[in-house]
């Protein structure tokens, strides 16, 4: 029998329904990650599944005895006091107590506001793991985490050996936990019983075969209005069969909930910066005689992809705040280069006014906005970033993680940068956006320095890092994360820069764009097509009748059109081989 087993169950908060008619089974030793857009539903069903929030409908059928705990995704607003007093407030067992604040290497005098986030996400483990629950559910477990952290929290998971229903977009960390992957996409649960890498390609080739169902549905109900249309004579008994058929393809399409759009991003470059952009000579900054950033020599050029890799305090978010001269050095020397237009993302959204609408947080109280030198409605802009009309009137304090983050974009693409400053950017987006920002940031023209804990994002977007060890210290390499490990791994010494002169690029390795990955998926269909008539011209220029016939004319465009056909088929063969290959 299954641990937990949901039964056409079906939620709602006065919009569409978050969850409709949803089933799904939880076996012993399972690890689950939830997947789905932002506001898709995901932490509502844990805490269903945690018993905190009733469903409008259907049932969920417990093993009996079974016994869940959750690890929300945001700390107690009032956190005070000690780490054992907390405990000991949540926790019906000292004995169990003590040995999970053992197990998670937990001081239990340390006051938990002076904790870090790293930390404190262990408290809120302990917390659940003192209950001694069968099924542990984690709300985003990563978010906020340094790599250290995120690193600790994978293996001690897979150390664990519970059945776990997990939320997260670290694809990295997905794909090191996950046994199964659950898609939370309009009401409905889509269980892919296999991990994160093969779930990629099963999805894919579901929303294929969506597609072309819709596509042919549409078709027929387009027909068949076409045929109502056109007079009394369709409305005879003899046809009511028909109409009343038309009535029920009607109502299926109105039921039908499209698929959530996707994110469409675009950042205007604006002036084209100078050759340098920055150049730092033994920068360094402190502060109540702690050292954050010591001697830094720094030179950055144009076009030059830089992430910040450290743990959280190491001096990621200073450094970027003596970059824009935000803060101000207390030795060394910044020089910026010319015609610098800097955007930047601030990871705690201070530019973002809580009180105020979506709306006014763009435009103030316009009706338009200025993209890439265009004029542009606010609401239509908005919609690019998935807020509707509705939504784009509500208060900023009112929306998730995630949405705040596109939000922010949204601001910040408002006016053209040559210089793009992102510290934390991925924070509570969810993969698709993630994918689109990465794209979007490999097209971009400009320079970027770029904060992140998440490593596949890293990876596939940075061409050289700083590393951040703490103790002010800060050292270049070529690549992304993965590089950096790499080198740590063979002792290998990072590489170092001539003075003033710029670091030698490694070509990354890429992935294919959503364009390239549609091309790819047609390519098959569209070399069948040209085989097909391929077959066809050589058919009909076997045939003497032709030759006969005397028609030079038709003759010349046959063996012209063969001989593009071919054309068409060699460079799509080649594109194939060539996208195949990126795809690997």
């Amino acid at each position: 029998m299954s641990l937990i087993s949901l039964n056409n169950l079906s939620i709602a908060f006065g919009g569409p329904k978050l969850l409709d008619a949803a089933n799904l089974q939880i076996e012993s030793a399972d690890r689950v990650c939830l997947l789905g857009r932002n506001g898709a539903g995901k932490s509502t069903l844990l805490r269903v599944i945690n018993g905190e929030l009733p469903a409008d409908e259907g049932d969920i059928i417990r093993r009996q005895g079974v016994k869940t705990a959750l690890v929300p995704q945001e700390f107690p607003a009032d956190w005070a006091g000690t780490v054992d007093n907390f405990l000991r407030q949540t926790s019906p067992d000292d004995v169990t107590l003590a040995q999970v604040v053992s197990q998670l290497e937990l001081d239990p005098d340390a006051e938990l506001q002076a904790l870090s986030g790293g930390i404190k996400r262990r408290v809120l483990l302990a917390a659940a793991l003192s209950h001694d629950p069968d099924l542990l559910l984690l709300d985003e477990p990563t978010n906020h985490l340094d790599i250290a952290a995120i690193q600790w929290l994978e293996d001690f998971l897979l150390r664990l050996r519970k059945t776990l229903i997990f939320i997260s977009h670290d694809r990295v960390f997905v794909s090191k936990l996950a046994t199964r992957v659950v898609e939370v996409d309009r009401g409905h649960l889509h269980d892919y019983r296999c991990d994160y890498d093969q779930f990629l390609h099963r999805r894919e080739d579901v929303l294929n075969a969506e597609n072309k169902e819709w596509a042919r549905f549409d078709q027929k109900l387009a027909e068949e209005e076409i045929w109502i249309r056109k007079g009394i004579k369709a409305r005879r008994t003899r046809n009511m069969g028909r109409v009343r058929d038309l009535l029920k393809l009607r109502e299926e399409r109105r039921r039908r909930r499209d698929r959530t759009g996707q994110v469409k991003l675009q950042l205007g470059t604006g002036q084209r910066s100078g050759q340098m952009v920055m150049e730092a000579e033994q920068l360094s900054f402190a502060y109540d005689d702690k050292t954050i950033i010591t001697n830094l020599d720094l030179r950055i050029m144009r076009g030059d992809r830089i992430g910040l890799i450290g743990p959280n305090g190491s001096g990621k978010t200073t450094l970027l705040k003596l970059l824009t001269e935000e803060l101000q050095p207390t030795g060394g020397k910044l020089r910026h280069g010319t015609n610098l237009q800097i955007a930047y993302f601030d990871q705690l959204r201070e530019q973002l006014d809580e009180e105020r609408s979506v709306k006014q947080n763009i435009a103030d109280d316009h009706d338009q906005v200025l993209i890439n030198g265009q004029s542009r409605h606010i609401y239509g802009y908005l919609q690019d970033f998935l807020f509707t009309p509705d939504r784009a009137r509500t208060p900023v304090k009112v929306l998730s993680g995630g949405e705040k983050n596109r939000l922010l974009l949204a601001k910040l693409f408002t006016r053209p940068a040559n210089l793009l400053i992102l510290d934390e950017p991925t924070n509570d987006l969810d993969m698709e956006t993630l994918d689109l920002l990465e794209e979007l940031l490999l097209d971009y023209q400009g320079t970027v320095l770029l904060v992140s804990h998440d490593r596949s994002f890293l990876n596939n977007v940075v061409t050289s890092s700083l590393i951040f060890d703490g103790s002010g210290t800060v050292e270049e390499i070529i690549g992304g994360y993965d590089d950096w490990q790499r080198q740590q791994q063979e002792n290998i010494k990072p590489v170092e820069k001539k003075e003033k002169s710029k670091p030698v690029r490694k070509e990354r390795p890429r992935r294919l764009s959503f364009k390239e990955k549609r091309e790819l998926a047609e390519l098959p269909k569209r070399i069948e097509q040209l085989e097909t008539e391929q077959a066809e011209l050589h058919k009909s220029m076997a045939d003497p009748n032709i030759y006969q016939q005397g028609d030079g004319a038709k003759i010349t465009g046959l063996q012209e059109r063969l001989q593009a056909v071919e054309n068409e088929l060699e460079s799509s063969y080649q594109r194939w081989e060539e996208l195949e290959q990126i795809a690997e």
